[in-house]
């Protein structure tokens, strides 16, 4: 079930995120460090702070924290930080006035980007925020909140507010890129290839070893989002051939850089990192703006259709938020 309230927020059934939170469960150290995390901290009340680059899985955190939590059977609220212009909204929000009941929700504030939240409006949300005594404007809610950029470089550029900071940090937890999980890919790929088996009502594929080492030697820069996309992409062409081309061709380009010098030029090596920067950069934009392509083409000073194309290029064409 889902309700929008405005562009910038969206009530969820906690339970629609039940199915993906099998991606913590995978057997290298920093993801058994996660499960560890979340069994701790989900019973309590503390703020949680999530760090780490985009698509590495904060959101299906703050669902599994939610889950797991006293207030599991409360509506788990996201808040797009970038997209929120006028906190009045919010407060509305939280005060029953979306259906939720006179008393508020009692459930999960997640607050989505909170790096991107108008410094015009941190004063605003650190006045509703819980005070250390228990104090509050907002009625009672469990905040997490989320960013993949420092806040700590933020402050020291007088972009984000010290006090906020420290009101939202109550325990901070980094999430490690997929590039530092290796281990954990091959079940990552055999969970995405069930789940989307299952939605396209189609036999879930039989991966060869080939395959399997291709995706597990990928450098992945867009994270967990980025296999998913790519494992949907196998289950919907049904041939895993065309997915993994391009995919052998950038993990070759990457062995020829680290190879040393020989057989390669300084041209060529250029053109690789470009690719590479380009890559990156585009699915930063689009993260930002939530994979509205449209924005995103603007944020990058390109037509819509260029966009596209580049898209096409890297693999990511069919790409959605996580």
């Amino acid at each position: 079930m889902e309700l929008k309230v405005t562009e910038a927020m969206v009530l969820e059934d906690p339970l629609a995120g039940a199915e993906v939170r099998s991606f913590i469960c995978g057997s290298s150290p920093a993801m058994q460090a996660l499960e560890r995390f979340i069994k701790d901290i989900a019973p309590t009340d503390i703020p949680v702070l999530l760090h780490g680059e985009s698509g590495t899985g904060k959101e299906v955190v703050a669902l599994e924290l939610h889950r797991r939590s006293r207030r599991s059977q409360k509506p788990f609220i996201k808040v797009n930080c970038a997209a929120l212009t006028h906190l009045e909204t919010l407060d509305r929000l939280l005060r029953g006035e979306a259906g939720l009941g006179a008393n508020g929700f009692g459930g999960t504030l997640f607050l989505d980007e909170v790096a991107e939240l108008d410094p015009v409006l941190q004063p605003k949300l650190l006045h509703v925020l819980p005070e250390s005594n228990g104090a509050q404007s907002l009625p009672e809610a469990r905040l997490i909140c989320s960013t993949s950029r420092s806040l700590e470089e933020l402050m020291r550029a007088g972009r984000f507010r010290e006090e906020l900071y420290y009101r939202i940090n109550g325990v901070c937890l980094r999430l490690p890129p997929l590039r530092h999980c290796k281990k954990d890919i091959p079940l990552l790929v055999e969970h995405f290839l069930r789940k989307y088996a299952d939605l396209f009502g189609r036999p879930q594929p039989v991966l060869t070893s080939r395959a399997l080492r291709a995706l597990t030697d990928h450098s992945w820069p867009g994270n967990i989002r980025e296999l998913e996309n790519t494992v949907k992409k196998i289950v919907a062409l049904g041939d895993e051939r065309a997915v993994l081309a391009e995919l052998n061709g950038q993990t070759a380009e990457v062995r020829r850089k680290n190879g040393g010098a020989q057989g390669i030029s300084l041209k060529e090596a250029a053109r690789a990192a470009s690719r590479q920067a380009e890559r990156e950069l585009i699915l930063k934009v689009l993260s930002r703006t939530r994979w509205n392509r449209k924005r995103a083409a603007q944020e990058l000073q390109i037509s819509y259709k260029a966009l596209l194309y580049k898209l096409k290029q890297i693999g990511l064409d069919e790409s959605t938020a996580t």
